[in-house]
């Protein structure tokens, strides 16, 4: 086994392996289980999921091995419903609702993502995973300091040294210093300003200087390479995420897994329509039509309900046009994408390719 030039991260979580799989939407138990018994912590996405879906994941997973776990929530504010303003917003859609026959006089549908809140503590609490991490900061003390006595070890992402201070002095145990080039949301709760977010590897030794606890990279990271590049900045772990998306595993939709296997690293870009946050994913015809960032959407979440019906339309015929594709920037270095690989032989071989690299340095 190699020796980590920093092993704070996996003696406190319980691992031997500092790699962690991402939560994302798409990665279950299925991918969590493969990460687990390569010796990793695999990370469960719980944002979208009902409290009954969570459960059945977790089950699966203890059903299959007795390593630590990850369930990430998200801790926004959730947002008053302004239906002048969705319907502003809904107008900038209405010749894609024509072209694809979608009734655009219907109801509004209305995307959740549902913010940590007292219900799920309790399912925390009945759970006890080993980790807990949060996205969007933390929640209110009193359900951190419920969290925390269940001996769950907490993180949370930044995107700013000042972001990665702000959680040490709230209570976290390791910090995830989410870069640029990370896909999905950016985990950003300081600033709303998108265009000055940092790259991964200016990112990471900043906040590493800058903090006590255990820092993880995230972003831009998808072979050994990334991986021995952000140990060398100062990193405890990586978090890897559209890698595992590759996985058979991995649960997404055909149009994804296309633009995943077709698309180039320039394909990417933050974008605002699908939820009203940024948030990094391969280009498609609506972000390029109606602009990747729109100042009219939303708040976060409700910007993703006027997309859903031209999803329903649209994504069991095969077409990616109106859907969230998340994706890093790094995604075609994953060496799942040229050789089917599972999640625990991804894992496995991003550890062995590190060792290689190591031994030979």
């Amino acid at each position: 086994m190699a020796q980590w030039p920093d092993s704070r991260f996996i003696n406190l979580v319980g691992i031997s392996v500092p790699i962690i799989q991402a939560p994302m939407l798409g990665a279950g138990a299925d991918v969590m289980i493969g990460v687990a018994k390569a010796g990793g912590l695999g990370s469960l996405a719980c944002a979208t999921l009902s409290h009954d879906a969570i459960r059945e994941e977790v089950a699966a997973f203890r059903a299959a091995t007795d390593q630590p776990f990850n369930l990430n929530f998200f801790c926004h504010q959730a947002p008053a419903y302004d239906e002048a303003h969705i319907q502003r917003w809904k107008a900038l859609f209405k010749d894609y609702y024509a072209e694809l026959g979608a009734d655009f006089d219907a109801p509004t549908p209305v995307s959740v993502r549902a913010p940590f809140d007292e219900a799920t503590c309790a399912l925390v609490e009945e759970l006890r995973p080993a980790v807990v991490s949060f996205h969007f900061a933390l929640p209110a003390p009193e359900l951190m300091a419920r969290v925390k006595a269940t001996g769950a070890k907490i993180l949370s992402s930044a995107t700013t040294v000042e972001e990665a201070q702000w959680l040490e002095r709230h209570g976290c145990d390791a910090i995830v210093a989410m870069g640029n080039e990370a896909g999905g949301h950016r985990a950003m709760f300081l600033t709303t300003e998108w265009t000055s977010q940092i790259g991964t590897f200016a990112l990471v030794p900043q906040i590493a200087d800058a903090v006590s606890v255990p820092v993880i990279a995230a972003g831009g990271i998808a072979d050994a390479r990334g991986i021995a590049a952000a140990f060398a900045l100062g990193a405890s772990a990586v978090q890897i995420g559209t890698a595992y998306l590759f996985c058979p595993q991995a649960k997404i939709s055909r149009p994804h897994h296309r633009a995943l296997r077709e698309a180039s690293s320039s394909d990417t870009a933050l974008t605002n329509l699908f939820t009203g946050r940024p948030a990094r994913g391969i280009l498609n015809r609506v972000m390029r039509e109606i602009g990747p960032i729109n100042p009219q959407a939303p708040a976060f979440p409700l910007a993703g309900g006027v997309l859903l019906p031209l999803k329903a339309k649209s994504e069991p015929a095969g077409s990616g046009d109106f859907i969230n594709l998340w994706a890093g920037q790094a995604f075609p270095l994953s060496p799942g994408r040229t050789a089917e690989l599972s999640s625990f032989e991804l894992t496995r071989k991003l550890i062995d390719d590190y060792q290689t690299r190591s031994a030979g340095q």
